[in-house]
């Protein structure tokens, strides 16, 4: 989601459109299509459109549309997306050359639009048939090519591919390990909301990319995978008995078991860490594998999703982006109250969805409270949030306070200039700033690494007596 406030359309900023031109088109998803012929350049394709555009043939490009993206984009949709622009940016002054870049594992390609009041950029993806299956406009310019931060050292560790977990849902993986590594910690990333890749990619930034590479760093190694709504996506869209069990939890168990039959972790240190939806679910993980050394929350909420959608909508709405843009907030808020009301005793139709998931996702999440689950289950926790995030805000931190605080075994930081990504920055946090390039500061890398390492080791396998 983006935010969004009353158009000044005398001088409007970038991130005052974003939410407008982010909810209209869609992101670039996961696709399982193989081709026959191998497709053009994605840069191709985006240049094409970009040109079909230009000329007002939105047939043309719908024509061209994945299924799924055919299913809630047609031309009529998109022309208006289209014209409303120079209301909201001015005229389109000129189109520049695409350019490529790798977003969520996936290359895709970026098309400079000179408006002019604002830069945009067209951003395009397509699967392994030619077909788009993602078409968004974004504000600013193309993003710079990702560089590691500057807090890693590539020379401490070293990294290889890894299964996480067995069978039809496995999942490929990265593991760093710091090298020479004998009884290190080790920690799990596990993925916030949405189709997430390895690295936890969103707009300009990495953030388990940069995780991993500043804990390991650091003496710890770090196991990071792709999320199973991006691998098996298709396979698990029709589901009506998904939960948030198959989506988050059941594969963070399984990452940790990895880790600890890893040659060189310590089996008594591996720590799970979750960021965002992984956050809300760390307590369960914790639960349901007691065995683990201690949980990190990152902008882990404490309140019901519902909640915060109604409270997302409230925040894009005070930048006002379009009547478009308000009744897709009302459809939202609509439908949270419908999740609130859910009767177990008397649920729904099965496929009945709210919310982008089914009925039995938010019953599975009906009487969950994270910071109570916490609580009564006593593990080390660090738990941190950013004092910019208009997400997971300041009231779910405060959940976590009021749970846990005071407790000897929990850690909980606030940092006043972070987002919900953890980069730094300055006023009122903006989907727009989630574009550009941006690491993860590393005042948080140092306070995962520093708490994780103070962990207590597994104790040390008594020498064998001598042979007398």
């Amino acid at each position: 989601m983006s935010s969004h406030r009353r158009f000044r359309l005398a001088s409007p900023r970038p991130s005052q459109v974003a939410f407008l031109l982010a909810s209209l088109l869609l992101a670039p998803v996961a696709s399982s299509g193989q081709g026959g012929q191998t497709p053009a350049p994605v840069t191709t394709t985006a240049a094409w459109v970009a040109a079909a555009l230009r000329r007002a043939d939105y047939a043309s490009v719908t024509g061209r549309f994945s299924p799924e993206v055919a299913r809630v984009l047609d031309a009529a949709r998109l022309k208006a997306v289209w014209e409303s622009l120079p209301a909201q940016v001015g005229f389109l002054r000129s189109v520049g050359a695409p350019v490529s870049r790798i977003v969520g594992g996936r290359q895709v390609a970026y098309v400079p639009l000179d408006f002019e009041k604002a830069p945009l950029s067209l951003l395009v993806s397509q699967d392994g048939k030619g077909l788009i299956d993602g078409l968004r406009i974004v504000p600013g310019p193309p993003p710079a090519e990702w560089t590691p931060p500057a807090y890693a050292d590539p020379a401490a560790y070293a990294e290889s591919d890894v299964t996480v977990g067995p069978g039809e849902w496995a999942l490929p993986g990265t593991l760093a390990l710091p090298k020479g590594a004998r009884g290190v910690p080790a920690v799990v990333l596990v993925h916030g909301s949405g189709p997430n890749d390895r690295n936890e990619t969103v707009g300009g930034v990495r953030v388990f990319a940069d995780l991993a590479a500043g804990l390991a760093s650091r003496g710890i190694a770090v196991l990071r995978y792709e999320k199973r709504t991006k691998v098996y996506g298709a396979r698990m869209a029709g589901s009506t008995t998904l939960t948030v069990n198959e989506e988050t939890v059941d594969d963070a168990l399984a990452a940790a078991a990895l880790l600890r039959r890893t040659p060189g972790v310590d089996p008594a240190r591996v720590v799970v860490l979750g960021h965002s939806l992984g956050g809300m679910m760390a307590p369960r993980i914790g639960t349901r594998d007691p065995a683990l050394a201690g949980l990190v929350v990152m902008a882990g909420n404490t309140r019901p999703l519902p909640d915060l959608v109604v409270e997302q909508v409230a925040y894009l709405a005070a930048a006002g982006a379009g009547a478009e843009a308000a009744a897709k907030g009302e459809e939202l808020k609509a439908e949270a109250e419908k999740v609130r009301a859910l009767d177990p005793r008397n649920p729904p139709p099965a496929g009945t969805r709210l919310l982008f998931a089914p009925v039995s996702y938010w019953l599975d999440l009906a009487g969950y409270r994270p910071a109570e689950v916490a609580k009564g289950l006593r593990m080390p926790m660090l738990v941190l949030q950013g004092g910019r995030d208009y997400q997971v805000t300041a009231k779910d931190f405060e959940g976590w306070r009021a749970a846990l605080g005071g407790e000897s075994w929990v850690t909980l930081r606030l940092f006043p200039q972070l987002n919900h990504l953890f980069v730094a920055g300055e006023g009122p946090s903006t989907p727009a700033e989630y574009e550009r390039p941006g690491h993860v500061a590393a005042e948080v890398v140092e306070a995962v690494a520093s708490w994780v390492r103070a962990l207590p080791a597994a104790p040390a396998a008594p020498a064998p007596l001598p042979r007398l």
